[in-house]
């Protein structure tokens, strides 16, 4: 495949909230380039990049695939990405190494949650946008709804380059405002017919608009229109073209991805208002770092120049092995070659390069600056590494993802598939690293965290159709703590005589409470040798040790002091052994007469959700003995909720604030302090966890 010259080359992709037809446009975008023979459907399961099983029967983007085109000498590298929200860290990474973006609106539902959330993603790296209207084929589609919309999500004038010829059934074509020509399609075939004299009115007003919008950003067009000229096709282009990168508007175009209207029309407009690699690096700086000397680099998107590369996504095949999803930003990289991982500080030998068409591989020779491809099996490269050449060593900042908001406990089906599960699970998490996975020392459960439920049970299924390995998932357990409300002091005397040498141990301690979160202090105050100083580790060590079981409900005891400050010993008898058990002793009784009580974490929670459902989604957190601490006006009609509340109570939240807010309310959520459990929960709390211990017992 011959090489694409940088400034043809287009890297795009494609965000929306799922279900406003992201993957249908990006199908449609390829069968009207003539890359596919025929237009898949997303209801069908035949799309290029909706391939994986769970993809197609869930009808939803898990996880983004590549795919590319041609159009009038200009190569369109598209990546469709998640839209369901909890695979949008999946669609952040994606972001960070693209160019351009088309932002799917659903000419019936609108603008929603996720769709300003992964908006904000291409504020964050500035990313220049273009809106596609979508849809105007269904019944009670509106154009100046969906404009109405983007002005009220996003805070920025939109303009229309196109407007629809009909709409619902009606719907035939689009009319282009920029040349003033009208178009229809049918069958994949695109006419220029003459704008319908009922749309004349319409086209006028928008034409007006747009030109009107140039001319202010131009100090010399802007004279040149109040004196009564007209501004020049050239001129109103390259307005377009520098209101779009410099994000002064949002170019909007519309039509069907299902009925492939306006798609001909959508790619020449990407063309004029997204920009190359090199006018992108223009743009925004390609940064990187020397690892040598944490020096900054700017680097030169040239063919000519060092290599660097980013992987910016991994995908675990257990036939083809590890798959490696990169953007070259500068120099060129070969198949067959070797290759610096700068992040790694080590060799990587560089197989078959290849482009994607979804699941398709394409072998190439080389990939060159500006260019998106893959490569198979590298040995120890994962996402968020760089490859450079060695001699201009470069590193680009990686990704950095939320916090799972999620965690379920898993176990195996078949006893003994402990550690398939755990070998198994790490082939999952290289390619998703928002997933987590722990072992839970405390309540020996594993432990998968992710961004929600679906996020959890899809992981989990492609880990049964690609390992063979299937699970249990659970809720898992809250991690209580026990600690005292009141000082007093106790004696633990250990003493065994069984023939020969016998046992002694003989300590006082006092114990008092301490402020949440400070931990254990230990403070020795023996004086006059009353225990000698080889045995007081010992009992420091017993003391401890007995502490991780507490005498209520056997959680972990924390935030107290405990001083030794008295006992005795006996010249034969003791050794550290007794003085371990002694201080083990004394620390059991002490926390029963210290009116010992359980804690709950607490957590810090931050929900986003529309205006008209923030009394229902407040409700609710009272209801779960939450306290809001405040709430925030956010861009988009939204509302930001600040608030704590018990983890107990948001284990399952994520399920319950899209049935709240109809899915469009989004939250976050990360560990604040631990609180004393009122009374009455606390005695449900500890009957349950007597109840396991009587059934492990049995």
């Amino acid at each position: 495949m011959a090489n694409i010259e940088i400034s043809n080359i287009r890297n795009v992709a494609f965000i929306a909230h799922g279900g406003a037809g992201k993957t249908s446009l990006v199908e449609a975008m390829l069968y009207k380039s003539g890359m596919t023979g025929r237009l898949g459907s997303v209801m069908d399961g035949t799309t290029t990049t909706d391939y994986e099983p769970e993809e197609i029967d869930r009808k939803i983007t898990i996880t983004s695939s590549l795919a590319f085109c041609d159009w009038n000498t200009y190569r369109f590298n598209l990546i469709d990405p998640p839209g369901f929200i909890n695979f949008l860290e999946d669609t952040k990474s994606c972001l960070r190494i693209v160019d351009g973006v088309v932002v799917i609106v659903s000419a019936l539902s609108g603008v929603k949650a996720e769709t300003q959330k992964v908006w904000q993603y291409a504020d964050e790296y500035g990313i220049p946008r273009i809106v596609f209207v979508n849809k105007m084929d269904k019944d009670n589609a509106s154009f100046e709804r969906a404009l109405d919309d983007v002005e009220k999500a996003f805070e920025k004038e939109p303009i229309p380059l196109s407007i629809p010829i009909g709409s619902g059934e009606n719907l035939s074509g689009v009319v282009d405002i920029v040349h003033q020509k009208a178009y229809t399609t049918k069958a994949n075939k695109t006419e220029e017919i003459a704008i319908p004299g009922e749309m004349t009115e319409a086209v006028d007003t928008y034409r007006k608009k747009l030109v009107e919008k140039i001319a202010e950003s131009d100090d010399g067009l802007l004279e040149k229109y109040l004196e009564g000229g007209e501004l020049t096709e050239e001129e109103i282009i390259k307005g377009i073209k520098d209101g779009s990168y410099s994000m002064k508007f949002i170019p909007v175009v519309c039509g069907s991805a299902v009925k492939n209207i306006g798609i001909g029309y959508l790619l020449d407009s990407m063309i004029l208002c997204l920009p190359s690699p090199a006018e992108k690096a223009a743009l925004t700086p390609i940064k990187g770092k020397n690892p040598k000397d944490n020096s900054e680099l700017v680097i030169q998107p040239l063919e000519n120049e060092p290599l660097s590369a980013f992987i910016f996504k991994t995908i675990a095949d257990p036939y083809a092995g590890k798959l490696s999803l990169f953007r070259v930003y500068s120099g060129a990289i070969k198949s067959d070659s070797n290759v610096y991982n700068a992040s790694l500080g080590s060799k990587e030998r560089i197989g078959q390069l290849f482009y994607l068409m979804g699941k398709k591989q394409t072998p190439i020779q080389f990939l060159s600056a500006g260019e998106i491809g893959g490569v198979a099996k590298l040995k120890s490269s994962g996402t968020g590494d760089t490859l450079s050449d060695e001699t201009r060593p470069t590193i680009f900042d990686k990704v950095q993802f939320a916090d799972p908001i999620i965690s379920y406990a898993i176990a195996p089906k078949k006893k003994g598939d402990e550690e398939k599960v755990s070998i198994s699970l790490q082939r999952v998490l290289e390619e998703d690293p928002t997933l987590k996975f722990s072992r839970d020392d405390e309540t020996k459960e594993m432990i998968l965290s992710g961004m929600g439920q679906v996020h959890l049970e899809v992981a989990l299924e492609r880990l049964k159709r690609r390992f063979g390995v299937e699970v249990d998932m659970k809720t898992p357990k809250v991690p209580y703590r026990e600690t005292i409300k009141t000082s007093t002091k106790v004696q633990g005397k250990y003493k065994k005589q069984s023939g020969g040498r016998g046992q002694y141990g003989d300590c006082y301690i006092q114990v008092d409470p301490m402020g949440r979160g400070v931990g254990f202090e230990f403070v020795d105050k023996i004086v006059g040798g009353a225990i000698p100083r080889q045995y007081i580790p010992a009992v420091e060590k017993g003391i401890v040790e007995a502490m991780h079981e507490g005498v209520i409900a056997g959680y972990p005891i924390v935030d107290l002091r405990v001083s030794l400050y008295d006992g005795s010993y006996h010249s034969v008898d003791s050794s550290e052994m007794a003085f371990k058990i002694a201080g083990s002793m004394a620390i059991k009784k002490a926390i029963q007469e210290a009116k010992p009580v359980l804690l709950e974490p607490i957590v810090k929670a931050e929900v986003n959700t529309p205006d008209e459902t923030l009394g229902a989604v407040i409700g609710d957190l009272n209801a779960k003995r939450g306290k809001v601490q405040g709430v925030e006006p956010q861009a988009g009609g939204n509302q930001r909720i600040t608030a704590l509340v018990p983890m107990a109570e948001m284990l399952t939240y994520a399920n319950q604030l899209h049935s709240l807010t109809s899915g469009r309310g989004l939250y976050s959520m990360e560990f604040s302090h631990y609180e004393e459990v009122p009374a009455h929960l606390a005695q449900k709390i500890i009957a349950e966890r007597q109840a396991q211990k009587d059934e492990k017992g049995s």
